[in-house]
């Protein structure tokens, strides 16, 4: 496991490449400000902004913080919530890159960013390619997840990790995702890994799908759930992803369990940033471990086993 001090630098050297004169800025809030003034630790004069711990991922920042955004050339996001799917974040990409980190911990990036960059590059391409081209995914694993939706005309994503003028992207990076197309998803998820906003899952979640929609919550959480589900908007089937990072692993941490290679992940609410069509500040991804997903006639994914 490489040490603290090297993880930071491989961020802002090689997937930031953070330039000489450059603003920096990071947003983080009480929880995370331990490891975000790690980070700020770097070199001197990096910003750091602090924010309420949010409710939930998708919340907008205070309207100063957003407004302070803009005035920076790279951002680092270092919250418990995610700051991702935000109408702040995306206006800020206009002008800046920027690396999204919440809900990260010491031990998970000392252990997911020394990586192959070049070669996960490689690799999310190919996938980004076979998702873009494709119209129908099916997804199946052993617990009784069978799930159809269509992602016809929609753009997949691939998460490199190397972040660049315009970009938005998590650290530590390793997946590919896109927007299914909306009202189309129907049948059955067993989340068995992690939820967000709940963590990692002592037994599975079951989510019953119609017409692109949770149309019903069984287990453990499901109580706990569904008090996030306040409109169908909330309820909408946002992001199919599948994970490529080789080091790492479940932890219940979503920001590493959905890059772990060879899950996938399916997300409700928000995904007008990445082309859909729902706008709400509400964004939860849910890993699901050895799926089986075919994309029209081909199988990209064999309980768990990437085959490209």
């Amino acid at each position: 496991m490489n040490s603290l001090q090297e993880a930071v630098k491989i961020v802002f050297e090689k997937c930031l490449a953070v330039k000489p004169g450059e603003k920096v800025a990071i947003i983080t809030d009480k929880e995370k400000e331990p490891i975000a003034d790690a980070f700020a630790a770097y070199q001197p004069g990096i910003t750091k902004l602090l924010i309420p711990i949010s409710d939930a991922n998708g919340e907008e920042p205070p309207k100063e913080i957003a407004d302070a955004m803009i005035q920076h050339d790279v951002l680092l996001l270092i919250t418990k919530r995610s700051l991702t799917h935000t109408t702040a974040t995306n206006v800020a990409s206009k002008t800046a890159r920027i690396a999204s980190m919440p809900g990260i911990t010491q031990e998970t990036a000392k252990r997911t960013l020394a990586i192959d960059y070049e070669q996960l590059a490689k690799i999310n391409s190919k996938l980004a390619e076979i998702l873009t081209r494709g119209n129908q995914v099916t997804l199946t694993t052993k617990l009784g997840t069978n799930l159809s939706f269509s992602i016809a005309r929609r753009t997949a994503k691939p998460d490199t990790g190397i972040l660049t003028y315009g970009m938005i992207g998590n650290l530590p990076a390793g997946e590919v995702f896109l927007a299914p197309v909306e009202g189309t998803a129907n049948g059955k998820l067993i989340i068995d890994a992690s939820m967000a906003g709940i963590g990692k899952l002592q037994e599975p979640l079951e989510i019953h799908i119609k017409e692109g929609l949770i149309s019903e919550v069984k287990g453990k959480y499901a109580e706990q759930f569904n008090q996030k589900l306040l409109s169908n908007d909330h309820r909408n089937v946002a992001e199919l992803g599948i994970g490529t990072n080789p080091k790492a692993i479940i932890t219940g941490s979503v920001l590493e369990d959905e890059k772990v290679l060879g899950t996938c992940h399916i997300a409700f609410g928000n995904n007008s940033f990445f082309g859909g069509k729902v706008n709400v500040p509400f964004h939860v991804d849910g890993v699901i471990t050895a799926p089986t997903m075919i994309i029209d006639n081909k199988t990209i994914l064999d309980c768990g086993k990437l085959l490209i």
